[in-house]
C-alpha cells in the first residue's frame, strides 16, 4: 500500500525548503514528512523552526527523548516513528536493549527513575491525557526542572500530534518490511534505521 497522501519530490519543493533540508545529504526516509508537508511551505518552514528549536534548544537527554518518542510511536501506531532510531540517541546510550524494555517500561530494571516518569507521562499523553494530575507532575518535578517539563510536554505533543497524522497518512513504502504489513507493530524486537 502507498502512502495516502502524494510525496513532492525534493525538486518539486519551495526553494526555501531545498536550502532548510538539504535533500542532497539525506535519503528519502530522512526527508520523512517534509516530502507531504512540502505541499504547504510556509507551514513546512515553521514547523520545521519549531521542530529544530525542540532539537537545539533541548536540556533533556536525548536517550530519554528517543525512548519517550519511541513510546508514543507505539500507542500512536506510527510506522515511520518505531522504525527509525537518531544518532544523537544512539549516541547517548540508547541501545536496543533499552527500545526493548519499552514493552515493560514501569518494571524495567535498565531504565532510570527519571526515564520511567518521563515515559509515562508520555504514554498518558498518547492515551488519557486527562489523566495526568497533581502525582504525576509531583512525580515529574522529582527528577526534572520546570523548565524541563515544560520541554518534555511540548516534545510529548509535538511526537503525540505528528506521529498520528504521519501513521494515518501511512508512510511504510521504505520501512523495513516488518513494519509494512503488520496489523499492529511495536518498536522492540524489529529491524531498525538508524538516521542522522
Amino acid at each position: 500500500m502507498l502512502s495516502r497522501i502524494s510525496k513532492l519530490a525534493p525538486s518539486e519543493w519551495d526553494p526555501r525548503l531545498q536550502a532548510a533540508i538539504d535533500p542532497d545529504s539525506r535519503s528519502p526516509l530522512e526527508q520523512g514528512l517534509t516530502r507531504f508537508f512540502a505541499h504547504c511551505p510556509e507551514q513546512a518552514l515553521g514547523l520545521m523552526k519549531f521542530a529544530g528549536a525542540l532539537k537545539v534548544g533541548r536540556a533533556l537527554p536525548e536517550r530519554l527523548v528517543e525512548l519517550v518518542r519511541l513510546r508514543i510511536a507505539f500507542f500512536n501506531q506510527c510506522r515511520s516513528c518505531m522504525a527509525i532510531r537518531y544518532r544523537d540517541a544512539l549516541d547517548d546510550g540508547l541501545d536496543e536493549a533499552l527500545v526493548c524494555s519499552l514493552e515493560r517500561p514501569q518494571e524495567a530494571e535498565n531504565l532510570s527513575d527519571a526515564e520511567k516518569a518521563a515515559i509515562r507521562f508520555g504514554e498518558l499523553m498518547a492515551t488519557d491525557h486527562l489523566a495526568i494530575g497533581d502525582a504525576h507532575y509531583a512525580e515529574l518535578r522529582r527528577h526534572f526542572s520546570e523548565a524541563e517539563i515544560v520541554e518534555l510536554g511540548m516534545t510529548c505533543a509535538f511526537f503525540v500530534g505528528f506521529g498520528r497524522l504521519a501513521a494515518t497518512w501511512h508512510m511504510v513504502e521504505e520501512l523495513p518490511e516488518a513494519f509494512q504489513h503488520a496489523e499492529t507493530i511495536a518498536p522492540w524486537g524489529q529491524a531498525s534505521i538508524e538516521v542522522r
